[in-house]
């Protein structure tokens, strides 16, 4: 293949700028444009086309990584269908949100509203089963989207790798059930994958600091799930033991991991238009220490996912917003790592 990586990228070239087809490719790019149950800002949506765009402006060449794209990366193209339901459910969705939840009266409207979500997590599990069932295997990725699309690509791996770890990166735990009364809420992935995916062993929360009592509460209980707060963060950032902080996190976690990363676990100077910023988070700087160490830690990435990249409601085609420029490079730095972790 003749392919330059020093050169500029052409403006219909694949994500990075990269010639690579499914055939060529170890990783492999889902977009998924759904955020119908966004609780307060949208533009979630417009997430994978932002990164798309942005991603062809990166240099390839990585200081940490070294040459991620020699693996191939390559983005299948984004389902017209998917546009569609985050259409019909998030109008669906949004006189109900603005009331502060559903009731009784919403009963049709929820129903439906659950349904696109199950349906958006039919096709992520198939994506992410078939690229996993192929030989070596693959690498599946997520690129949302609210938080509520990574469920089937979760249910996925934890089929393929029993016991598999999941590595959360988040401000909020995402452990409300059912929240506003939607099943598969952004605020309720977590909760849904403790519920109903049984070869789930562990969750670790990396950047928690923005939670309520019954989510605190199973946080403190018996649930598989813990929690690095803010505050233990900042703990580490003044004692300067961050990179210890991030290597025992990630010695407790099984050998097989996914990593769940919103983006709003980051500062909020990163990704000001993400749908619920919360002041606090990890700095880049810090981020790719815990990069790192995932990186040599001597686990496996057999999948993550990277959501809530919002470049605002009105989209950004051409990639030019704040957020999609963080957001595409953060991809290609978590597939750095992931890439990494399978030599």
């Amino acid at each position: 293949m003749d392919f330059d990586p020093n050169a500029a990228s052409s403006a219909d070239s694949g994500l990075f700028g990269l010639p690579h087809g499914p055939k060529e490719a170890l990783v492999h790019v889902l977009g998924v444009p759904f955020e119908a149950t966004t609780s307060y800002r949208g533009g979630t949506g417009h997430g994978p086309a932002a990164v798309l765009a942005a991603s062809r402006q990166i240099d390839l060449f990585d200081l940490r990584f070294g040459k991620p794209y020699e693996q191939g990366i390559w983005m299948a193209p984004i389902e017209g269908r998917i546009h569609a339901w985050n259409a019909a459910a998030g109008a669906l969705a949004r006189p109900i949100i603005e009331k502060g939840g559903a009731d009784p009266s919403d009963a049709e409207a929820v129903e439906r509203i659950d349904r696109a979500g199950h349906d958006i997590n039919g096709i992520v599990r198939a994506f992410f089963e078939e690229r996993l069932a192929e030989p070596g295997p693959k690498l599946p990725v997520l690129l949302g989207g609210d938080h509520s699309t990574p469920f089937g690509a979760i249910a996925a791996c934890a089929d393929r790798y029993p016991g598999l770890g999941v590595l959360q990166f988040d401000a909020h735990a995402d452990l409300r059930p059912a929240f506003e009364g939607f099943r598969w809420s952004h605020a309720s992935i977590m909760h849904n994958v403790l519920q109903e995916i049984g070869n789930v062993a562990k969750i670790v929360q990396v950047g928690i600091r923005d939670l309520c009592e019954q989510e605190y509460d199973v946080l403190m209980g018996d649930a598989p799930v813990f929690a690095v707060f803010d505050e233990d963060l900042e703990e580490a950032r003044q004692e300067r033991r961050v990179r210890e902080l991030a290597r025992r996190t990630i010695e407790s976690l099984p050998d097989e991991i996914y990593i769940s990363f919103d983006i709003d676990g980051l500062d909020p100077t990163l990704c000001p238009n993400t749908g619920t910023p919360v002041p606090g988070g990890l700095l880049w700087g810090e981020l790719m220490v815990w990069l790192d160490e995932i990186a040599t830690s001597g686990k496996r990435v057999v999948g993550f996912d990277l959501n809530e990249v919002s470049p605002g409601p009105d989209g950004d085609p051409d990639g030019e917003s704040w957020d999609a420029i963080v957001g595409a490079r953060l991809l290609y730095r978590l597939i750095g790592a992931a890439v990494s972790t399978r030599d």
